[in-house]
């Protein structure tokens, strides 16, 4: 249990990717991560792109990132509603700024962007935000997953066991 007393947000809202949160959140629980999800404060319980559902336990302006030693990004279509609450984006640039991990796979990456935080840095995500990431500033590396900092990217739903490799690696660091 690599990730004991390790404290991860994992965001939620409508249409996220099934896999790309379910996954991930089960990955942490299984190394000991306390996870907390984390909605918009839209609704209480969200329905992800091919029916899962998922509760969060807290909203963003709930929360600061003093409470996280991560956070995760799931893709869908999920982070285009997620990157227009002020909270959310306050609460990813506050964490990235602190060093924390940011975790984000497929369209992910459209929450860092709205936080402002790609600049500079190798990205990864869906080929459908590929423009986003490289006129934020990010250079594009194609590849399954990554660490570039304090952020771990993936790719795509296939790259799901790849991305929880590094980012649980990226977390168990002291």
């Amino acid at each position: 249990m690599r990730l004991q007393n390790k404290r991860v947000g994992v965001f939620v809202e409508e249409g996220f990717e099934d896999l790309e949160f379910w996954v991930p959140v089960m990955r942490l629980r299984e190394e000991g991560a306390q996870v907390t999800v984390i909605g918009s404060g839209r609704a209480e319980r969200f329905r992800g792109k091919h029916c899962l559902e998922a509760t969060p336990d807290v909203t963003a302006d709930q929360v600061s990132a003093d409470d996280f030693d991560a956070l995760v990004v799931p893709g869908g279509w999920a982070p285009d509603k997620l990157r227009r609450f002020p909270a959310v984006l306050e609460l990813v640039r506050t964490a990235y700024r602190q060093g924390k991990i940011i975790g984000s796979i497929c369209h992910g990456g459209w929450v860092l962007i709205s936080a402002g935080i790609v600049k500079g840095h190798r990205a990864v995500g869906s080929t459908g935000i590929k423009d986003d990431l490289l006129n934020a500033g990010a250079t594009w590396v194609d590849e399954a997953a990554f660490r570039d900092s304090n952020l771990v990217w993936g790719r795509v739903v296939e790259d799901i066991p790849a991305f929880c490799r590094e980012l649980i690696a990226a977390i168990a660091e002291p």
